[in-house]
């Protein structure tokens, strides 16, 4: 039987909103900060998109092309010939133009100026991602069809010979790019009650496009399907690059704090620490007029090493009486400043520079760091929970986010081994690490928790959550929070491609099993402090950080440990 735990608090803000501003006016535009790196995030997925693609087609035209469905592909296009009327050609000719060159164009290019001109529209991130979505289709897609030669279906064609390639449809592509993108920023920005239904209106135009090209000839169903998934992986490259990470930002307008208020905004001495390799000195300007904003107008700044991320500064700073701990790094930094600043009672304010910044998610700060730094500092001081861990080979520490052992660990610990392709692409570099690191077997371990019986189970992953989330939005615990008392336990251990297709979709639904023991299905418990024994040494990582392997691991809640400044709730 699982133990009994308190109920949850619901303290700590979700996900929260990013205020819009504007910029002053009378000032000079800066350029956009992240601009570079954005730039080959999204060329470099954009090269593995558009080997997919090409693979895909050679695929269909070439292996694949005598197995089902492509050999039903011929019967799909001579049944709606045969239904075709001069009505439905009518109306197939104006949803077909929705995705025509020059409908995408200028619905792009309304779009654009719209939310450029208009006020209190999102400003020049969002219209980036709108242009550049589009125009990344457009190019991956004029791509394909130099490579993929595939001829068009053998029945009448209403729109007559075209030179590109039938596969993928540029049609169905172009119109997923626009309609899509803009229902991704009316969900994300619209406030509305019909937002939902707009969007999904918008969703639905690139299917009619499709349907529209199928009647009139023009494409196989699977040129259709195809341009569908080239449109939504640029919107996804450019977004994540654009959107989702905050990688790129144009420099943030910050209202002037009156001076009344400054004096109630944390006196005394501020220490920022800073990871030298993420933060440069344009950077840090940017960080000091925030904080200067905020009242405090002289920092001390102190680097991190490659020896000491951040552990022996933070203790330096509480020695020289700081009053509040700025940390700029990723999860590694800010841990390894948790762990020094654990009972202090001195608040942490977490400004993301790192990969996964799954702290600052959970916390509900914006991912942009200057937009962090303020909404930190106009929050207010809530108490977090830390998880305290040591093992065999691995000294007594704390942990803020997550701890985990197999699968995980081993995908951190080859992404950390081509630091040219994490620093390169971010996040996705752990995702391209999980074929090799999903080569490993399973292990083997026993599990105590909280005092009672060992628990013997298999598996490919066991992760230790003080908070839930991920990247992309996702929860992979659910009801993990980081001040409720209690930490919480994930056991995976799928078995093959169904198996994992089970617990994929388990997880992304939140369909939970506490304390139950079902193939392919994860298995979540909770905890105060839980003792692991594995069979043979195992991949072991902390906060997104590889810490060698072991065969022994003690992990407990230290409720209440860290101070931490979050944002308010809006309204």
């Amino acid at each position: 039987m699982p133990t009994a735990v308190p109920e949850r608090s619901t303290g700590l803000p979700g996900d929260a909103p990013r205020s819009t501003r504007t910029a002053p006016t009378g000032r000079p535009r800066e350029l956009p900060r992240g601009t570079t790196r954005a730039a080959a995030s999204i060329g470099a997925l954009a090269v593995c998109q558009a080997v997919l693609m090409i693979g895909i087609g050679f695929l269909i035209t070439g292996p694949a092309r005598h197995v089902w469905p492509m050999t039903a592909e011929d019967g799909v296009n001579r049944g709606l010939e045969r239904l075709r009327t001069s009505t439905l050609t009518t109306l197939s000719s104006i949803g077909s133009e929705l995705g025509n060159t020059g409908t995408v164009i200028g619905v792009t290019l309304a779009a654009c100026l719209a939310m450029i001109f208009i006020p209190r529209l999102p400003m020049w991130r969002q219209v980036s991602f709108l242009a550049l979505g589009v125009a990344l289709q457009s190019l991956v897609f004029l791509v394909i069809t130099i490579a993929v030669d595939r001829q068009r279906p053998h029945v009448h064609r209403l729109d007559g010979s075209l030179p590109t390639s039938s596969y993928t449809s540029g049609h169905t592509g172009a119109a997923t790019a626009i309609y899509g993108g803009l229902a991704v920023l009316v969900l994300s920005r619209v406030r509305s009650p019909w937002r939902r239904v707009l969007a999904a209106l918008l969703f639905l135009l690139p299917v009619v496009v499709g349907v529209c090209r199928l009647y009139r000839g023009m494409h196989h169903p699977t040129d259709v399907a195809g341009g569908m998934i080239n449109g939504a992986l640029s919107l996804l490259i450019v977004g994540h690059a654009l959107l989702r990470d905050g990688r790129v930002s144009a420099p943030a307008a910050l209202p002037e704090v009156p001076e009344a208020a400054r004096a109630e905004r944390l006196p005394g001495r501020v220490a920022v620490v800073v990871n030298p390799t993420t933060v440069d000195e344009s950077a840090r300007d940017e960080l000091r007029r925030v904080l200067a904003q905020h009242g405090h107008r002289e920092p001390v700044f102190i680097e991190t090493t490659a020896a000491d991320p951040g552990g022996g500064q933070t203790a330096r700073a509480l020695d020289e009486g700081a009053a509040l701990v700025v940390v700029c790094g990723g999860d590694g930094t800010v841990r390894a400043a948790a762990d020094q600043l654990a009972g202090s009672g001195v608040p942490l304010a977490v400004v993301p520079f790192g990969t996964g910044n799954l702290l600052a998610r959970n916390l509900g700060l914006p991912l942009t760091p200057a937009e962090a730094l303020d909404a930190a500092l106009g929050g207010a001081p809530r108490v977090i929970d830390l998880a305290r861990i040591e093992g065999d080979g691995l000294p007594a520490t704390h942990f803020a986010v997550m701890s985990g052992v197999g699968l995980d660990a081993a995908m951190m610990k080859y992404a950390e081994e081509h630091d040219r392709a994490k620093a390169l692409l971010g996040w996705p570099a752990y995702v391209l690490a999980a074929p090799k690191a999903m080569r490993g077997p399973r292990m083997g371990l026993s599990v105590r928790l909280d005092g009672g019986q060992p628990l013997r189970r298999t598996a490919r992953m066991v992760l230790v959550g003080n908070t839930g989330a991920l990247q992309g939005g996702l929860r992979l615990i659910p009801d993990a929070r980081p001040d409720d008392g209690v930490l919480d336990l994930l056991i995976l251990d799928p078995r093959g491609p169904g198996g994992w297709l089970r617990t994929v979709s388990a997880l992304l639904l939140h369909r939970k099993r506490d304390g139950e023991e079902e193939e392919g299905q994860p298995e979540f418990r909770t905890f105060r402090r839980a003792e692991f024994t594995f069979d043979a040494p195992e991949p072991r990582e902390i906060d997104g950080d590889p810490v060698g392997t072991g065969l022994r691991l003690s992990v407990e809640v230290v409720p209440g440990a860290l101070t931490v400044l979050v944002p308010n709730r809006e309204g």
